[in-house]
């Protein structure tokens, strides 16, 4: 089905929508066309490969094995696919107004997430964490969130499924966002700005820096301690993980789907990456394309904050994925576990590692990143809400200023090229950001070379 809009001189198709039946009954898993298997986690004592019981204390059985196999496909169950259709098949968009305001030949096409009930992606992966945990018998699910689009959307979950809820927001999105920790209380959970004095995680921190803004491998501290603390508890991550990738896939096997309703398919692919979930959910189905052949010139993008570089100026190599060492070693890019990196608008991006998966697309040359300062993802932003409307997230914009980017590259060469990005996240509770942008009050941060050596330099050495 298509909603046509009539322009004077032609009908544009805008947007491209699926019928609910023909949403994905299947998650994709990329490990399974990788040419060669991952490197495994590592225990953080031991530094010996991580089995399934040594994870039984915070995940359900089912989620351990998602994170572990290479099946290509993975079942949706029915009963997450039920709650899946509030929102999904989600709408695929051309940006027709942007491509005339850009003078560009490329077509823009942007996935648009925003639609869910928590306003983001992340609601794709709570529903099964959340449904996976309730069937294994858990009473209550702690987790962390940097923006707060992860918090509420477990919150959201947890409350469908009668589970308690406690999250670790970190201090300065908690403080920026009071809006997003108001939706968390709506539904029922617990929002504790964090560092906090609840763990000894938290405790640690504050110690050493009582006025630390936080950082996302800071409130994973303080939510795997209090999984591990509580039998009736376990942990739920909104990113990094394989299981959490694997359920973001349904993302882009939509866009594959849609695309081919009016017959094209993606020079290139655009996520903004944290963690990584987006990023993977719209990319991993088109990085698998590339792999096996399919489709060997598909340019895939990953875009980062510059005051936050992993992949761009960390390192790939064995790290905690929290700043206590309370997780298993993972291999992926990293700045150094205990890498604070400064307060911005952006704080879902605020961490100082990215998935396994991730990393290692990056590393192989499947994927490639880039870097951008906040005043020109905001300058793009605003670009996008004039000409489309929406007002993004600011972790959105970074994916929305390299879409812009690539759109230009071909209005200089000529190129009628088809550029696809993931538009992962409303920005209505970030308004304070768009204010801070008009007041000319935004911080171009670079993190200098000399602080990023110093953290790398103290990641553990793996024999």
């Amino acid at each position: 089905m298509y909603i046509f809009i009539q322009s004077k001189v032609l009908c544009m198709k805008t947007k491209i929508l699926l019928e609910e039946e023909q949403m994905p009954k299947k998650w994709y898993n990329v490990q399974a066309d990788l040419p060669s298997p991952m490197d495994p986690p590592l225990h953080p004592a031991t530094h010996k490969p991580v089995m399934p019981d040594d994870l039984k204390a915070i995940f359900p059985m089912e989620l351990i094995r998602q994170e572990v196999t290479t099946d290509r496909y993975i079942d949706i169950p029915e009963e997450v696919q039920e709650v899946l259709h509030l929102w999904r098949p989600s709408p695929l968009y051309r940006a027709h107004r942007l491509e005339k305001f850009l003078k560009t030949p490329a077509k823009i096409y942007y996935k648009w997430e925003g639609v869910s009930p928590a306003g983001s992606h992340k609601t794709n992966t709570s529903i099964p964490q959340a449904y996976y945990n309730m069937k294994a018998g858990m009473e209550r699910i702690a987790t962390e969130t940097g923006a707060g689009q992860w918090g509420s959307a477990l919150a959201f979950a947890t409350m469908l499924y009668d589970l308690e809820c406690t999250i670790y927001m970190v201090r300065s999105s908690y403080t920026q966002k009071p809006y997003r920790k108001s939706m968390m209380h709506v539904w029922g959970a617990e929002c504790i700005p964090s560092p906090s004095t609840k763990t000894n995680a938290g405790k640690a921190v504050l110690e050493k820096d009582p006025d630390t803004p936080g950082a996302l491998g800071i409130a994973i501290s303080e939510a795997v301690e209090d999984a591990a603390t509580h039998a009736n508890t376990n942990y739920a991550l909104g990113s990094v993980l394989n299981h959490v990738c694997l359920h973001q896939t349904i993302i882009g096997q939509e866009c594959r789907e849609q695309l081919a309703m009016v017959d094209d398919y993606p020079d290139v692919v655009i996520g903004c990456v944290g963690g990584g979930s987006n990023f993977a959910g719209i990319s991993f189905p088109f990085a698998g394309d590339k792999m096996t052949g399919k489709h060997k010139d598909i340019d895939i993008i990953g875009v980062e904050p510059a005051s936050c570089p992993s992949l761009t100026k960390g390192v790939y190599t064995y790290d905690f994925g929290d700043v206590a060492g309370l997780t298993p070693l993972l291999k992926m890019f990293t700045l150094g576990h205990d890498f604070v990196p400064p307060a911005m608008h952006a704080g879902g991006l605020r961490y100082h590692g990215d998935s396994p998966i991730v990393s290692r697309l990056v590393h192989d040359g499947v994927a490639r990143a880039v870097s951008y300062h906040q005043s020109e993802v905001f300058d793009a932003a605003q670009t996008f809400a004039r000409t489309e409307g929406i007002i993004v997230a600011p972790e959105t914009a970074h994916a929305v200023r390299s879409a812009i980017d690539e759109a230009i590259k071909c209005k200089k060469s000529g190129e009628d090229k088809t550029i696809l990005f993931n538009c992962s996240g409303h920005g209505n509770f970030d308004m304070s950001a768009y204010d801070a942008f008009y007041a000319g009050q935004l911080v171009d941060y670079e993190y200098p070379d000399e602080l990023i050596r110093e953290a790398i330099g103290r990641i553990p050495k793996i024999e």
